[in-house]
């Protein structure tokens, strides 16, 4: 087991194990730590804690000390750098006529490297606008492409659902997202209901996902013969929410009726569940595809 605290660089940000170091720390303390791109300021979100090791990424960097007022300081002086270095980097794009978009910038805590986030739709040739970068902020220089999430984890915004986006608020890393999961809890398969404002699938069809993997091991298919309290019946629905089977059955008078059961009041009889259908969806349709991970 190793002793370590997890560290924060952006809100929302993904989180980094360090070995304290024999330092006392606190969750919601500042701290400067090594990186293996420099020297950075982060936030204490993990209190001291053992780990096993094969959890820990080797090797293990260390904290180097508690952040003072000094460092938050300049901190604060890198945030008004980098508006500026965004300002003086727009220009340069423009100047070179280059196919990219610049989202964000950044300065590392001891002002060894500037990084320059952009978006682009393919590759973008910017020697020469590294060296005019270069000769103007005369440190080292870095032009990171990334993707859609990344941008709009970056940039924020307010979802289809009206909050704050989750990637923004609270979402430190992506996790793969599928058009299964979509279909799998009866969604509408329409782009324009199961993307987000980046244009992918929606982070949160992940959240409810292993509720509708859960239940599905007890649910009967569509179409399938079911016994009922009322008697042998048919599944027209499924609820996997409510737990609520809605069949038709022929009732003692002999006439069709639709009812709900829950599933505990109904037994298979081909023994199988929604979870057994094929994983394959097929082709996808054309206005689909887009949605899926880059």
């Amino acid at each position: 087991m190793q002793e370590v605290v997890g560290v924060r660089f952006k809100k929302a940000g993904k989180i980094y194990y360090f070995s304290p170091d024999n330092i006392e720390l606190v969750k919601g303390q500042c701290a400067i730590v090594e990186t293996s791109r420099g020297i950075e300021y982060g936030e204490v979100v993990v209190g001291p804690k053992l780990v096993p090791e094969e959890d820990i990424v080797s090797p293990l960097k260390k904290v180097i000390r508690r952040a003072t007022e000094e460092d938050a300081q300049k901190v604060r002086e890198n945030k008004a750098k980098e508006k500026e270095a965004f300002d003086i980097c727009g220009e340069k794009i423009e100047e070179h006529k280059l196919p990219m978009k610049l989202v964000d910038v950044e300065y590392t805590f001891d002002n060894s490297k500037v990084i320059f986030y952009f978006t682009a739709d393919g590759r973008v040739d910017f020697r020469e606008l590294v060296k005019d970068l270069a000769s103007i902020f005369r440190t080292r220089i870095e032009l990171r492409q990334i993707g859609v999430r990344d941008e709009a984890k970056m940039i924020g915004g307010l979802g289809p659902c009206g909050r704050p986006l989750c990637c923004k608020s609270f979402l430190g890393e992506f996790e793969p997202v599928s058009i299964k999961m979509a279909k799998e809890q009866n969604l509408s398969l329409n782009p324009t209901k199961i993307s987000g404002i980046c244009g992918r699938l929606m982070c949160c069809l992940k959240y409810e996902q292993s509720h509708y993997e859960e239940v599905r091991e007890h649910m009967p298919r569509l179409n399938s013969e079911i016994i009922t309290p009322q008697g042998p019946g048919m599944v027209i629905s499924t609820n996997a929410l409510t737990g609520v089977v809605k069949a038709k059955v022929i009732q003692s008078d002999g006439t069709p009726a639709v009812l709900d059961f829950s599933f505990d009041e109904i037994k298979r009889l081909d023994g199988k569940n929604q979870g057994d259908y094929e994983n394959d969806l097929g082709e996808l349709d054309d206005e689909l595809a887009p949605l899926l991970d880059e």
